[in-house]
């Protein structure tokens, strides 16, 4: 199992080209520490964390790297895109929007230049997916940046991450900048006559950058608020230009497809589930599409007697059924939403009541303010749970769910169409305030 030497220090040094400062930040645990499945066969996104050095292109090579790329060459463009379609991508930051059909009409679109932005913000309370594969496999998301660009038409790209990741943010530069060195990122890519390279962004702490559009006002300098919709991103994007959005986990999704084939990676299409609070063994979990809340559970072992599972973070709802299909219709049928990934295992030692109040207090801190229903809303959620959580009045529960919809139906953006979910789902499934 790869480590650093030295897990609390932090190190200088050249990067290859002899510029660019390689900053390693170690004072967090081994990123193999957050993989319960480190070294385990079989795995297909976390098959390099923990098992390969981070910074060693010629070891990520060594286990695959950038055989997909050629095979994108290969193929051409087109051929990419007729890939991903038949590959059944979508979405893994919780839209589930077809990644093939978003990247062919990006590429369709006749406006030029067209953009590609990586969403790496992930501030989905609870979800630590991206940052993991980052700072333990932070070539592939080169790699499959590369090969969406290629496919979309993009020669330039920004990767904005989220600014608490100070090691992943590290990891990236300099894997971009030696993959610069070694003509895998810039001009002329492997001799190929495609250009391409990635410009990184840090965020600075804003839940609402992680929208597609309000990280467009955010790249570009400005208040970080999302966007009216049409015209969508595909059309008017980052700067007014076609643009192409994925988050972390769909593109490194694109690298098995390609070295594998589309068939075979439908057979055993991969997801990533963040499992945390009341489990043995918390951490970034990979398992097939399909599998079931119990065997995930299984595998991290509960610490006590499970009363309910917050599924999709904060923008999510409490389940208590252990047989739901870990896909998007089947969290969708129960109510519930995958979103993200977040699996947050709650025992019957929490106190519901101020955990519900802790979820409003972040949607009220983190509302962008520019739209009435989510502005409002959100403060009167938060004032009638204070309310509640000392004393139930049914004019309360009459308001919560009056606000709830309405903030559902009228917002600009899913923070305040989802900010009432988490909330809805505890009252109803689990009785949180049944006098």
């Amino acid at each position: 199992v790869y480590a650093p030497a030295h897990p609390d220090t932090i190190t200088g040094t050249a990067s290859p080209n002899g510029n660019t400062p390689r900053l390693e930040v170690t004072g967090d645990a081994p990123v193999a520490a957050a993989v319960p499945q480190t070294g385990q066969p079989g795995l297909i996104l976390l098959r390099r964390v923990g098992t390969v050095d981070p910074a060693s292109l010629d070891d990520y090579r060594a286990t695959g790297g950038y055989t997909a790329l050629r095979r994108a060459f290969d193929l051409g463009p087109a051929g990419v895109i007729r890939e991903v379609l038949d590959s059944g991508l979508v979405g893994r930051g919780g839209a589930a929007f077809p990644t093939g059909r978003k990247w062919d009409a990006t590429a369709r679109q006749p406006d030029h230049p067209h953009y590609l932005v990586c969403n790496a913000d992930e501030s989905e309370p609870g979800t630590f997916k991206d940052r993991v594969i980052m700072e333990g496999d932070p070539y592939a998301l080169v790699e499959a940046m590369t090969i969406a660009a290629y496919a979309t038409g993009c020669a330039k790209g920004y990767l904005y991450i989220r600014g608490e990741y100070p090691r992943a943010t590290a990891r990236l530069q300099h894997a971009m900048a030696t993959a610069r060195a070694r003509g895998l990122l810039g001009d002329d890519i492997l001799g190929k006559g495609f250009s391409f390279d990635i410009e990184l962004r840090r965020g600075a702490g804003a839940y609402i950058c992680g929208e597609e559009t309000a990280i467009f006002n955010s790249i570009e300098g400005q208040r970080g608020e999302p966007r009216s919709k049409p015209p969508f991103p595909v059309e008017k994007g980052l700067f007014g230009k076609p643009t192409v959005v994925n988050n972390v986990e769909t593109l490194v999704n694109v690298l098995p497809i390609l070295e594998q084939g589309a068939q075979a990676y439908a057979a055993a299409e991969p997801k990533l589930f963040c499992v945390s609070g009341a489990v043995e063994r918390p951490g970034v979990y990979e398992l097939t599409f399909g599998a079931t809340l119990g065997e995930l559970m299984d595998l991290a072992g509960t610490t006590g007697t499970t009363r309910a599972v917050l599924l999709g973070g904060a923008a999510g709802a409490f389940v208590t059924d252990l047989d739901i299909p870990l896909t998007f219709d089947g969290t969708r049928n129960a109510g519930a939403t995958l979103g993200s990934g977040v699996v947050l295992v709650i025992d019957d030692g929490v106190d519901m009541k101020r955990l519900l109040l802790r979820i409003a207090e972040f949607f009220r801190d983190e509302s962008c303010g520019q739209c009435v229903p989510c502005r409002v809303g959100t403060v009167r959620q938060e004032e009638a749970l204070h309310r509640l959580s000392s004393r139930v009045d049914q004019s309360d529960l009459v308001l919560l769910r009056e606000v709830g919809q309405t903030m559902r139906d009228a917002s600009i953006c899913g923070l305040g169409q989802t900010a009432w979910n988490a909330v809805e789902s505890a009252i109803d499934r689990l009785g949180v305030f049944t006098k």
